[in-house]
């Protein structure tokens, strides 16, 4: 039991230092010497635990997804209403935690390569898919289907755009601001819906 927690803290040790790393020097530039630098560890420590720098990469966008769907699952608890269910999956995407730098910048990194690399290609698409999901269901609670599936893209894309302003930046993000515009977004959604069924 000891092994395996002491096992899971060292690819959790492993996953941050290839963060840093392409923080610090770029996706390109990041090797498992420099994974292997920033962790303080030997480059073979880290091929026993994921075999090779694209299992560390794989291993690494999916923790960053895994993080983002947890806050929004831990948001999601509390939601009643579908106002505050997408309330509530604007605050984890754009929680201050998340929504930083650091975070940013890898999470760009990471996108750049999804079209050339199958198997980040595939993480994201599921935390694409996931993401449509919990906008669709919420949204649909209070539009009809099309209308539903149309507002979750465009925010969905304007949270991806939030993002990406803030991995470019070189001001601080501001994660409050962010979620400020979604939720702006929302209410305007909602709004012209009920002057729209007011109006019927």
């Amino acid at each position: 039991m000891a092994r395996v927690r002491v096992g899971d803290m060292r690819r959790r040790q492993l996953i941050s230092a290839t963060i840093d790393s392409i923080h610090d020097v770029g996706f390109s530039a990041t090797t498992l010497q420099s994974i292997s630098r920033h962790a303080g560890v030997s480059t073979g420590l880290v091929a026993h635990y994921f075999k090779d720098k694209d299992g560390l990469l794989e291993a690494t966008l999916r923790s960053l997804a895994s993080d983002l769907s947890a806050a929004i699952v831990e948001k999601l608890r509390q939601a009643v209403t579908p106002r505050d269910r997408l309330a509530a999956v604007v605050a984890g995407l754009l929680a201050p935690e998340q929504f930083e730098p650091r975070i940013a910048r890898v999470w760009l990194a990471f996108w750049g390569q999804v079209t050339h690399a199958p198997k980040l290609k595939r993480v994201q698409n599921i935390y694409e898919k996931r993401l449509l999901a919990n906008l669709r269901h919420a949204f649909k609670q209070v539009l009809p289907a099309e209308q539903a599936e149309e507002q979750a893209i465009a925010l969905a894309a304007l949270i991806d755009g939030l993002w990406l302003r803030a991995a470019l930046s070189r001001e601080p993000s501001n994660a409050d601001q962010a979620q400020t515009l979604c939720l702006a977004f929302i209410d305007n959604v909602m709004e012209r819906q009920r002057t729209s069924c007011s109006a019927a």
